[in-house]
């Protein structure tokens, strides 16, 4: 049994846990909206045959109708309760777990996915549902926890409680689309001190370096690239326990077998 984490970018990431593969937020296309993607979509061998998605809000920039289309229609797509009306509208398999609950996915791996609270209401959407969470998933070689688009917010202390065992990886977002974070977001050092807060064994930052607006103007040299190497030492600061992981889009990492 293995847990194996792949970054596709932004915060598309693909959980290949115990013989289950997850997607969280599909971002699958060259770009989203208005939104330019940095490099090529990501190979389809890296993202096909999905047994489940993990949906933490419905933002363009994670929820793009086009990328969850292909996807395999059966797939559920776990998120939010009031996302599934709007979801299921448009032929997908929504289903939201009840507070606290867990639903199994795959077929007979003990695999489970609970939902996690978010703070992320900064940007509201007049024709979306504006529901945000994240997610855990519970596996008999891991748990893992997806914090969605978030601020920080006094429960992550008692998302072990919620797995029944500590967190064995933190998937945390560090930074946008542009130089500057609007409100619902974490910067490297908010997201290394929720990583601290949860426990984590080991941290891989998404929702960076991939995704930028095609305005005309000035920007800092850098930005995009900026925020992984400010996580990583954030982290060694508060908690240094807790190992970075600084994915590569495409490349999984190797993580070291639990003690």
């Amino acid at each position: 049994m293995s847990t194996t984490v792949t970054w596709l970018g932004h915060s598309t990431v693909v959980l290949d846990v115990d013989g289950v593969r997850l997607i969280a937020d599909p971002l699958l296309r060259r770009h989203a909206g208005p939104l330019r993607r940095r490099g090529g979509p990501p190979p389809a061998a890296l993202w096909v045959g999905a047994d489940a998605v993990l949906l933490s809000h419905l933002h363009h920039d994670h929820a793009e109708l086009k990328s969850l289309r292909m996807l395999p229609p059966a797939a559920p797509v776990i998120t939010g309760a009031p996302n599934v009306p709007w979801l299921r509208k448009r032929n997908l398999a929504a289903v939201a777990p009840a507070d606290r609950a867990w639903v199994e996915v795959g077929r007979d791996a003990g695999v489970e996915v609970a939902l996690t609270d978010a703070v992320h209401s900064s940007r509201p959407m007049p024709h979306r549902p504006n529901a945000a969470n994240g997610h855990l998933v519970r596996a008999p070689s891991s748990v893992v926890w997806l914090a969605g688009d978030t601020e920080l917010f006094d429960g992550l202390t008692e998302l072990p409680e919620l797995a029944g065992r500590p967190i064995d990886l933190a998937l945390v977002p560090i930074s946008g689309w542009g130089p500057r974070l609007s409100g619902g977001h974490l910067d490297p050092a908010q997201a290394a001190e929720a990583c601290r807060r949860v426990g984590a064994r080991y941290a891989a930052p998404v929702h960076w370096g991939t995704l930028h607006a095609p305005v005309v103007g000035t920007r800092p040299r850098g930005w995009m690239d900026a925020p992984g190497p400010a996580f990583s030492h954030a982290l060694r600061e508060v908690a240094p326990a807790c190992t970075p992981l600084l994915l590569e889009i495409g490349v999984p990492p190797a993580l070291e077998p639990k003690a």
